[in-house]
C-alpha cells in the first residue's frame, strides 16, 4: 500500500467513526425525547415525503432495507395508529402505506427536534466547512 491508499483508508475510517458516532447520538436522542427507534423514525420520514403514500416495494427501495424490516416497522406504526395500509384502486395484492394525521403531526414533532439535535452535533462546522464537504463527498460518490 502507498502512503496515498493508507491515508484514504484512514479518512474512510474516521468518516465512519463519524457517522456511527452521529447515529448512535440521534438514536439516544429518539428513544429518550419520543420513545421511538431511527428506524422508524426513517420510516414515518420517508412516508412523510411521499403524502400519497408508496408501495412495501418501493419503501424498501427508498430505505435500503428488506421488505420484512419495513414490513416489521410498519406493522408496529400501523399498531400505534400512526400509519395506514390501504388496497390500491381497489386491487388486494397492491398495499399502499401511508401516515395518518396523527402519525403526520407525531413525525414533524420529532422531525423538528431531530434537524436540532443533527445542528448540534455538527454545530462546530461553519458555512465554509459545509459546503467543503459537500463538494469532497460529492466527488468522493463519483469515483469508480
Amino acid at each position: 500500500m502507498n502512503d496515498l491508499s493508507k491515508r484514504r483508508l484512514k479518512t474512510w475510517v474516521r468518516m465512519l467513526g463519524v457517522t456511527r458516532a452521529a447515529e448512535n447520538r440521534l438514536r439516544d436522542y429518539l428513544r429518550r425525547e419520543h420513545d421511538t427507534t431511527l428506524p422508524r423514525f426513517d420510516v414515518m420520514a420517508a412516508l412523510w415525503r411521499r403524502r400519497d403514500g408508496v408501495t412495501m416495494s418501493e419503501l424498501s427501495r427508498m430505505l435500503l432495507v428488506s421488505n420484512g424490516n419495513a414490513t416489521a416497522v410498519v406493522d408496529r406504526l400501523e399498531k400505534d395508529g400512526l400509519a395506514r395500509r390501504e388496497a390500491e384502486d381497489g386491487d388486494r395484492r397492491r398495499i399502499r402505506v401511508r401516515l395518518t394525521p396523527e402519525g403526520l403531526t407525531a413525525f414533524e414533532a420529532m422531525a423538528t427536534g431531530h434537524e436540532a439535535e443533527v445542528d448540534a452535533i455538527f454545530a462546530s462546522l461553519g458555512e465554509a466547512d459545509l459546503d467543503m464537504m459537500r463538494d469532497i463527498l460529492a466527488r468522493a460518490g463519483r469515483s469508480e
